[in-house]
């Protein structure tokens, strides 16, 4: 078993992420996980729809040569 550490959540929470690791089969352990991954990919679509700065737009349309 890897090594583990305890966090603090409240007594809410920890049913909430109990009852969905119940849910999908899963440990808290893989849920907590995969809400991590989801999180994280969430942030870099937010990053990839912004619009881009005067020098992004000027890198992609310098000449390539």
């Amino acid at each position: 078993m890897p090594e583990t550490t305890t966090i603090r959540v409240s007594r809410d929470t920890h049913l909430r992420v109990t009852r969905l690791a119940a849910e999908r089969h899963e440990t808290i352990d893989e849920t907590v996980n995969r809400a991590i991954r989801a999180l994280r990919q969430d942030a870099m679509a937010r990053d990839l729809a912004a619009d881009l700065d005067d020098e992004e737009t000027a890198w992609l349309d310098a000449e390539a040569g």
